[in-house]
């Protein structure tokens, strides 16, 4: 589980918006990373997900609702 302190040094994709934990995204393949993103999502079942709908997301996984 993150903490509040540790969000920050984890690197999101601004392609897909996927919490990554190297230096390139796994699902896209892009090294577009940031550290500067806000709020925490978790998809579970993106089938049955309005919120995943909504942000187009296929995959289950860890997610940041905003990247800048």
């Amino acid at each position: 589980m993150t903490s509040p302190r540790n969000k920050k040094l984890q690197k999101v994709c601004r392609d897909c918006h996927r919490v990554v934990d190297g230096e390139a995204c796994s699902i896209c393949g892009t090294a577009n990373l940031t550290t500067d993103w806000a709020g925490y999502l978790i998809i579970i079942d993106p089938a049955h997900s309005d919120v995943a709908q909504r942000m187009n997301i296929t995959l289950p996984g860890r997610y940041a609702l905003k990247v800048r």
